[in-house]
């Protein structure tokens, strides 16, 4: 019963939308003003980075707070040939690691601002689940 439950929750609820060009989150966090939660992740081979996804990107509680908050922004660097990027969307996401993960850390999650300005950096699962991340969020924003 429980796991119908949940399945059913799931379903219902909203599940935000991850953006893969940075410029245009920008203008719609401009436009909406939000702020902007950029993901790097590994996404076919970074077990923490499908950690982070299952426990606090597809949550429900996650997914409404981004939807009132939040522009998202995935920048996944898959290795398995069947999950190559295109080009473009590759060059893309090499400027944004270039800018904002040099060091090639999975998963990083940062918190900017419309203008690009950094507020806040987690490196690996964030504490305390959905719930602990959302705080952390609230509690950053300017």
């Amino acid at each position: 019963m429980n796991t119908l439950l949940l399945a059913l929750a799931l379903l219902i609820a909203p599940v935000m939308p991850w953006n893969t060009d940075f410029k245009m989150a920008q203008q719609e966090a401009q436009k909406s003003d939000k702020l902007i939660l950029i993901n790097f992740s590994g996404s076919d081979w970074c077990g923490p980075c499908k950690r982070i996804k299952q426990e606090v990107f597809d949550s429900e509680p996650f997914n409404t707070y981004a939807s009132e908050h939040l522009v998202l922004v995935n920048a996944d660097f898959p290795r398995n040939k069947k999950n190559a990027l295109s080009k473009a969307q590759l060059q893309k996401n090499e400027a944004l690691a270039e800018r904002y993960n040099p060091d090639g850390k999975f998963p990083l999650t940062i918190l900017v601002d419309s203008s690009g300005q950094v507020l806040k950096t987690w490196v690996g699962l964030p504490q305390g689940g959905p719930n602990g991340f959302i705080s952390d969020l609230h509690n950053t924003r300017p």
